[in-house]
């Protein structure tokens, strides 16, 4: 028998029987965690779904006209004549042409500026104008050659 030192003498505990119990516990909570994440992946889709989806398919409008910066930014889309594409955007800065791309993810990247993705056309516009900086013009389209190859990177010193 086991006697405490300032209290009445604690009783014996069998060996073996609180390991077991901590075991049970354990694995309990466990068995818990991973019923609790495979229902969290079971409703991740309908959560998904009822959510309203978010249309990329282009920008705010199918054109537009404006200033930013003191450069003029003309962009219209222009439909295609399949029905498989939505079409291509033709867009000048200051009366010049600016190349745009689409990503496979929805957004738009342009020529000036390619190493960032942007939400729509507009949107790499004015960050292809915010690269370009105030004394740089977009070069003029050359016939039968792609405006963006070559020299200085689609820019007219």
């Amino acid at each position: 028998m086991v006697v405490s030192v300032d209290g009445p003498a604690a009783r014996p505990v069998p060996a073996g029987t609180v390991g077991a119990a901590r075991g049970r516990t354990r694995r309990r909570d466990a068995l818990r965690g991973l019923l609790g994440a495979a229902a969290a992946l079971a409703l991740a889709p309908l959560v998904a779904a009822s959510r309203p989806a978010r249309r990329r398919d282009g920008p705010r409008e199918a054109a537009f006209d404006e200033i930013y910066l003191g450069r003029r930014l003309l962009g219209r889309l222009v439909p295609s004549a399949g029905a498989a594409g939505a079409g291509r955007w033709e867009i000048t800065v200051d009366g010049r042409p600016l190349h745009l791309m689409r990503r496979a993810d929805g957004t738009w990247l342009s020529m000036v500026d390619h190493y960032r993705s942007y939400a729509d056309p507009l949107d790499a516009v004015r960050a292809a104008v915010d690269e370009l900086g105030p004394g740089q013009m977009l070069r003029a389209a050359a016939t039968g050659r792609h405006t963006h190859l070559g020299g200085h990177h689609g820019l007219h010193p």
